[in-house]
């Protein structure tokens, strides 16, 4: 799956290909994709991405093309009885609405172009746009901040303005290279986030126990600064080590990282706490630390406390 559609649909339409984005704008009843999900076509029906599946995929195809060729968007409405869901893909006799817009005419390059940019920079934005006249914008996540939190793209409760939300892509940073981390990196990957391990010492962070990984052999204030920490990232620090722990957290209570979880007793915490404290962290501050780190759920093996580590940064993110 591509996942940067909007660049990919620019790329296309200023290499020449020509470019229709298709994105799911409402659903009712059982939908294989949720809305925001998107798919573009070019001018010989070449595709990435998805909207849907079985022959809704082939129909928005064949009415993307015929939008490239006239200019116009379309808003299509797909609704099958149950008896013919699973052919097309919509099970239990689900609908779903999709809109079309050419690259070029009705979805103006300029603004695809900035949208591209934004999201290259991290930047939170939402494609606005009227499913009547037609207008196309973008507009800042301030304009619909339950939107941004929940990463919930819909149509207003006008019927006609939809918001299409972009928000960066989740990050999770893990510190420490351990077993825990085996099993938290892969869960973090299944759950929509991009994670990267730190670890400065090579035993640990060997690609041989971390296949497939991103690994950062720096110190992790080092790590950290060069990454980068905004909203959409979380921080989960495992080594029970203050050298390597301490810096990462710092790092993470100065900035606004949406979660931040650490491995360790409450008596660990507690010696923890004196140490931020001494640093000049305020007790607010400090209380933006999950620790010990993940639900309490009994869990006693390192997968388990990747399980209750996963769980708690989504009930964070989902339930702030």
């Amino acid at each position: 799956m591509i996942e940067d559609i909007p660049a990919l649909a620019l790329d296309w339409y200023r290499s020449g290909r020509g470019a229709a984005l298709a994105t799911v704008v409402e659903t009712w009843g059982s939908a294989p994709r949720p809305v925001g999900s998107q798919l573009v076509v070019d001018a010989q029906a070449a595709m990435e991405g998805s909207v849907s599946g079985g022959c809704v995929e082939g129909a928005v195809i064949t009415e993307a093309l015929e939008a490239l060729e006239d200019g116009a968007p379309r808003l299509l409405e797909f609704g099958v009885s149950d008896d013919d869901a699973f052919a097309v893909g919509l099970a239990c006799g689900g609908r779903i609405r999709v809109l079309v817009d050419p690259v070029g005419t009705a979805l103006p390059a300029g603004l695809l172009a900035e949208l591209a940019e934004k999201r290259a920079a991290r930047a939170p934005v939402a494609v606005v746009a009227d499913l009547e006249s037609g207008a196309r914008r973008l507009a800042p996540a301030a304009d619909y901040p339950d939107r941004f939190r929940a990463d919930r793209s819909s149509v207003e409760d006008d019927g006609r303005t939809f918001v299409a939300v972009h928000n960066p892509p989740l990050r999770m940073i893990v510190v420490g290279a351990v077993h825990i981390a085996q099993a938290l990196l892969p869960m973090a990957r299944a759950c929509g986030h991009d994670p990267v391990l730190v670890d400065p010492r090579p035993a640990f962070g060997a690609a041989a126990r971390f296949p497939h990984e991103t690994i950062a052999e720096d110190w992790p204030d080092d790590a950290l600064a060069r990454i980068g920490l905004d909203a959409r990232a979380s921080v989960v620090t495992l080594t029970h080590d203050p050298k390597l722990d301490d810096p990462a957290i710092m790092a993470a209570l100065r900035s606004d990282v949406f979660y931040l979880g650490c491995l360790g007793s409450t008596r660990t915490h507690a010696k923890r706490v004196a140490r931020l404290t001494k640093a000049g962290f305020t007790d607010a501050e400090i209380a933006r630390i999950h620790a010990p780190v993940g639900l309490d759920i009994g869990a006693r093996s390192p997968a388990e406390i990747a399980v209750s580590i996963m769980a708690q940064v989504t009930e964070r993110l989902r339930r702030p």
